[in-house]
Formats: C-alpha cells, structure tokens, sequence
C-alpha cells in the first residue's frame, strides 16, 4: 500500500488507503492499520487538521492494529 506524507501535522506523517484499509504512520514511528470506509480516509485527507479528524471521527470509532 502506498502512504501519501502528510504535511503540517503535528501527530501523523502519512497514510496509505487500499480497499477500505487505511494504514496511518504517526511521528512516534508507529503504524496502525484501521478498517473504514472510503468517506472516513476522504475526510481525513481533505480535513484542515489531520490530528483533530483522527481524534474526533477515526480512533473513537475505529480500533486500529499495530502493524
């Protein structure tokens, strides 16, 4: 899967999306693996801060797997 870096975020440097799998690498060095649908790595992506839209809409809703 390839990850688009993610600029001026303080929390997650990039994501990868692939048949509703969203890889998010954070500045801690780790990468968790969520399942959502396509809308939720849409808004991700199209959201003034990446940090606030993963706290609010993705790690609430979504478990994630270190991977």
């Amino acid at each position: 899967m390839d990850h688009v870096p993610v600029k001026r975020s303080a929390h997650i440097v990039s994501v990868g999306y692939d048949q509703g799998k969203m890889q998010i690498s954070f500045h801690n060095g780790e990468t968790y693996e969520y399942s959502v649908p396509s809308h939720i790595h849409k808004g991700l992506m199209g959201a003034g801060s990446k940090g606030s839209f993963f706290h609010k809409f993705i790690s609430r809703h979504y478990q994630g797997v270190k991977i």
